[in-house]
């Protein structure tokens, strides 16, 4: 049956960021699709969300992670041992005008967004290659195809083409080995940083009133298209990106 292609029994899933918002709503969906589930964050949150799920009967445990840095991932990659799904989910946004953004912070930007994507998708890339099956999937942001209005963040923005790029290219070069990369890139959804800024009324005008939907995604929306893509639903599927925006790049 096809519903049968969405189930994960047996499978283990690392989420990084799956501590709160956005992230925690796809270790949730995984690990209700059957898979053990690893929330990797450095927000202590993560433990108790892990320990939410499991009064529901569900696979989950936290690990702290900074992505940022390389020898921490090798070093979780080695301890959870084989790994079939991998969602690089961490990530952070400054808003600071170009002109005023520091160097520190551009930097920093690009530690989390990018070079914690590739960190996580070698480490873990690695055993899947070896075992020749996979599913990467990378949350980017539509604001890797387009550029926001009104806020500033050029960095955020340049980040995030960035990591639809990489998507493609680790997709590219690793279909031989079995290893599907995919990204989700999603528009104004209803996280609590996405809800701070709805009350800045010109935000909120912008956001709301160019999503042809008309109101932001919720956090679970975006998980199903995780579940999608981690599954052997989506088996046909690498390089992709789904853009998941209320049709706000449409125009």
């Amino acid at each position: 049956m096809v519903l049968d292609k969405f189930k994960l029994n047996g499978q283990t899933a690392v989420v990084t960021g799956g501590a709160r918002g956005i992230g925690l709503a796809i270790a949730t969906a995984l690990a209700e699709a059957g898979a053990r589930v690893v929330i990797a964050d450095l927000d202590p949150q993560g433990q108790k969300s892990a320990e939410h799920l499991q009064a529901q009967g569900l696979q989950a445990e936290y690990h702290s992670l900074d992505v940022t840095h390389s020898s921490q991932v090798e070093a979780l990659a080695q301890t959870l041992g084989p790994v079939d799904i991998l969602v690089n989910n961490a990530g952070i946004c400054r808003n600071t005008p170009a002109l005023e953004t520091p160097d520190e912070e551009w930097l920093q930007v690009f530690n989390v967004n990018v070079h914690g994507v590739f960190w996580c998708s070698r480490a873990f890339g690695r055993g899947m290659a070896a075992r020749q099956q996979g599913s990467i999937i990378n949350i980017a942001s539509m604001s890797g195809r387009i550029v926001n209005r009104p806020q500033p963040q050029a960095a955020y923005n340049a980040s995030k083409a960035a990591v639809v790029h990489l998507t493609r290219s680790l997709a590219a070069e690793w279909a031989p080995f079995g290893v599907r990369v995919n990204a989700i890139s999603p528009g104004y959804i209803g996280t609590k940083m996405t809800k701070r800024g709805l009350q800045t009324p010109e935000w909120r005008q912008d956001w709301l009133g160019l999503t042809p939907l008309g109101r932001l995604g919720e956090p679970e929306e975006v998980a199903a298209c995780a579940l999608f893509l981690a599954s052997e639903a989506s088996s046909y599927l690498t390089g992709s990106e789904l853009v998941v925006d209320g049709g706000y790049t449409i125009w």
